[in-house]
């Protein structure tokens, strides 16, 4: 009879440990769920902070970008300015040039028939001899028998 106290006192003693091993393994599995939950937790937490720092970087860059085209707007609106300019100053440029060449035109054309009407002065008289010397005398004091140049200056006053 011995043995078989000795029998159900290792099972007690089984059975006490199974049951001390069974709440030692719930203690680790609630210890693991918590610390699951934790992790979980930060994880969630680590993914809004990179949520909100995305959000606030897309503000930024938003606000940027808005920044960038009112820049090239201005810009844009400077340079059609600037090209409209330049094309009237083309178109007065070239009507200036215009009004040199014949200007010079002329200005070589009197000095050019100068000789000539002196030497026709003995058919028409001596009375048109003194109103082209007249006149003559006039323009080369104006001009001083100089090409006409254009000046930056005065080249757009009217």
């Amino acid at each position: 009879m011995a043995s078989l106290s000795e029998n159900s006192s290792t099972s007690t003693k089984f059975c006490g440990s199974e049951e001390d091993l069974q709440l030692l393994m719930d203690q680790r599995k609630r210890k693991r769920k918590q610390s699951n939950r934790e992790s979980a937790r930060r994880s969630r937490m680590r993914k809004q902070k990179h949520l909100d720092d995305l959000v606030a970087e897309v503000e930024k860059l938003k606000k940027e970008n808005n920044e960038i085209l009112s820049g090239v707007k201005i810009t844009t609106e400077k340079f059609l300015n600037i090209e409209g300019e330049n094309s009237i100053l083309r178109v007065q440029m070239s009507e200036l040039t215009k009004r040199l060449e014949s200007l010079n035109h002329m200005l070589s054309f009197f000095n050019n028939n100068n000789n000539t009407i002196t030497s026709t002065s003995t058919i028409f008289g001596s009375e048109f001899y003194h109103d082209y010397n007249f006149m003559n005398h006039h323009i080369n004091m104006l001009c001083l028998n100089q090409p006409i140049m254009a000046s930056s200056n005065n080249m757009f006053e009217w």
